[in-house]
């Protein structure tokens, strides 16, 4: 499946990435801010995941609320989200309602500042802490990745706290903190815009300059807060957090500090996931669920992550009225037996038909190819590589795998999070 790719960039630094495709009479229309968590300073964390939110707020021809009203009455579906590295607002329309997504993003990226009012500011941050206060302070292991965060990432690196922010930086941030956070990160020079499926091109490129053409070239983006490289890679030791709280039954996590995406190793941590938690034949599920009966559920990821360092990342439910332990153990020594006999032909076999058949899926559909598209120019300036990342899964050998699991998933390199249910109080 070779996806066609065309890029431009208007004068104003605006990169557009053209992905023309007649199949269905739809289009997707996606655009990545090169902003994210990772650009909040101390004591500020938490604004770029508030724009998410604010920035449905209005513009200054586009009544509060109207943003999504507007898409959804011409067929349409509309959203957006924020991640450590960047932030994405997206719409799928059909075909003949181009016109309206571009004027929606254009004059937001124009004039969000105009409509801006204390009152949208103290509204949108209110939800926000409510969406916290749901999500991570009152949920079942809500703050897991918050935690890990802090204990994979250094004081001093961007990704060391959350993406939602605190609290106390949340109720600190003032209109002027959120005007200037929009002045230096939404502009045009920030972002990537990526059309794909049922357009003309010359039309769209006539459209995309329309709108966006005059709207002016940004300040010059400001280094990353901290201390973005990861040296040395390695944690140095192993690192644990037990956690007393309001959940039912224990889970484990355990992580460990690898190469960013974009890195080959990345890719072999990637096939790793897939050899141990991705279906009811992976080893984890296997050994721990369906034979030895110590967890509950399984699963293993990696963060798609580009600066300094990423994590891979695994989870281990235990059944009620057991102890965590015997998870931990029985995680470590799977991960003891890749490094020790490398995967079978038949199990990479599997792993990477499971991966090719997942990305294929995914890339028939236009939102999700957007989105990679975006990605890929916004990390690399490469959306080319949608193309081409397959060939790195199919380049990674179970010598690899083997060679990776030694270097990487060490004691040495392994943060462990234990949650445990809290232990009822004596009665008075």
């Amino acid at each position: 499946m070779q996806i066609p790719i065309e890029r431009h960039t208007l004068d104003n630094g605006l990169r557009v990435v053209l992905s023309e495709d007649h199949t269905l009479p739809i289009v997707a229309v996606n655009l990545w801010y090169n902003v994210g968590s990772r650009n909040e300073r101390p004591g500020r964390t938490g604004l770029a995941h508030l724009f998410e939110h604010m920035m449905f707020q209005g513009s200054a021809n586009v009544p509060e609320n109207q943003h999504i009203a507007l898409v959804e009455r011409a067929g349409g579906s509309v959203n957006a989200s924020t991640w450590l590295d960047r932030t994405n607002y997206y719409e799928t329309l059909p075909a003949s309602q181009l016109e309206l997504a571009l004027y929606l993003e254009a004059d937001r990226m124009a004039s969000f500042v105009d409509a801006l009012t204390q009152e949208k500011f103290d509204n949108q941050r209110e939800v926000v802490k409510n969406e916290r206060r749901q999500r991570v302070d009152n949920a079942p292991y809500g703050d897991w990745d918050e935690r890990i965060q802090r204990l994979v990432y250094p004081d001093d690196h961007p990704y060391h706290h959350s993406v939602i922010g605190s609290m106390d930086d949340l109720d600190a941030a003032t209109l002027t903190d959120v005007s200037d956070f929009f002045r230096t990160y939404y502009a045009p020079n920030n972002c990537v815009l990526t059309l794909c499926g049922d357009f003309d091109r010359a039309e769209a490129l006539r459209l995309i300059g329309k709108w966006f053409g005059d709207i002016p070239r940004g300040p010059e983006v400001p280094a990353l807060p901290g201390r973005a490289e990861v040296e040395p890679l390695l944690l140095g030791q192993e690192v644990r957090e037990t956690v007393e709280g309001a959940v039912a039954v224990p889970r484990v996590y355990l992580a460990f500090r690898i190469p960013a995406y974009g890195v080959q190793d990345y890719y072999v941590a990637d096939v790793v996931t897939e050899l141990l938690a991705s279906g009811k034949s992976a080893r984890l599920y296997r050994s721990l669920v369906r034979e030895r009966q110590v967890a509950r559920g399984i699963a293993a990821f990696v963060l798609p992550v580009v600066t300094g360092a990423s994590a891979l990342i695994l989870r281990g439910n235990v059944p009620p009225g057991a102890e965590p332990g015997p998870v931990e153990a029985a995680l470590l020594e799977e991960l003891d037996g890749l490094a020790n006999e490398p995967p079978t032909p038949a199990e990479m076999d599997r792993a990477l038909v499971a991966l090719e058949a997942r990305r294929v899926m995914d890339l028939q559909k236009f939102n999700e190819r957007a989105d990679q598209l975006s990605m890929l120019a916004t990390y690399f300036d490469a959306p080319e590589l949608i193309n081409d990342e397959m060939d790195r899964y199919r380049a990674v050998t179970a010598d690899d795998v083997r060679r990776f699991v030694r270097t990487y998933v060490v004691p040495e390199n392994r943060v462990v999070l234990t949650y445990v249910p809290q232990a009822p109080r004596e009665a008075a």
